[in-house]
């Protein structure tokens, strides 16, 4: 039997490069790294623009095979939505408003890889990240979403696992989307607004108040006074 061994990485996918890290763990195995990169990067080509964590099983002779793992569910939502970053304050601050067939297209990447036991409950996983990602669906809370996916309300798009979003839907989620952050840039407008008028009230008013007059040394008259005061009381 040969004895492999297991090295875990976190790749950009299609676009992985020799760095210090990856050669911290594989130069001291002797792997060809070159060869690596190359077909790490051909196995991760579909996740461009993403992380990708990645198994490289390396035999004993120096060969290995590449396991691509699926990508954080984050990433792949970020990815099918086009986004950059996930909503810092997702109780105040949504980022985007995906379509149900999205949702659907992000899960069926995720559950070969899922513990969930059928195609709807990936599909609820991942509603469930969108919660803390800050990101709405149909116009809705992800946690709304939930309920409907409870209730039925997908069924027919989650069994048949729809994944095209049509035009005149995607028009109507962003035309929604876009007042939605007119309102939150308007919000935090106004609370810009309110934090430089609170800090300008403070600098007003450390300004007015009265300075502390620096202690002066005492005359020779006024130590004699006080040295007179002091033998008195005694």
């Amino acid at each position: 039997m040969v004895n492999k061994m297991i090295i875990k990485l976190l790749v950009d996918g299609g676009n992985m490069k020799p760095g210090p890290t990856v050669g911290q763990k594989l130069g001291p195995l002797g792997v060809n790294m070159g060869k690596v990169v190359q077909e790490v990067n051909s196995a991760t080509s579909k996740f461009k623009g993403i992380k990708v964590p990645v198994e490289l099983n390396i035999a004993k002779d120096k060969t290995f095979i590449v396991k691509v793992l699926s990508p954080p569910t984050t990433e792949l939502l970020k990815k099918e939505l086009g986004l950059d970053k996930a909503s810092g304050e997702a109780a105040k601050i949504k980022v985007a408003n995906a379509s149900i067939e999205q949702i659907i297209s992000v899960a069926k990447t995720k559950h070969p890889n899922m513990l969930a036991n059928n195609f709807k409950s990936a599909v609820k996983s991942v509603v469930g990240t969108c919660v803390s990602a800050g990101i709405l669906i149909e116009n809705k809370p992800a946690k709304e979403i939930e309920a409907d996916i409870d209730s039925g309300k997908y069924d027919k798009e989650i069994k048949e696992q729809k994944t095209e979003t049509s035009s005149e839907k995607k028009k109507k989620l962003d035309f929604y989307f876009s007042n939605i952050e007119a309102k939150q840039d308007q919000a935090l407008k106004q609370e810009e607004e309110e934090k430089a008028a609170e800090e300008a009230k403070k600098a007003e008013e450390a300004a007015a108040a009265p300075e502390g007059e620096a202690p002066t040394e005492p005359t020779t008259e006024e130590k004699k006074e006080e040295a007179f005061e002091e033998k008195e009381e005694k």
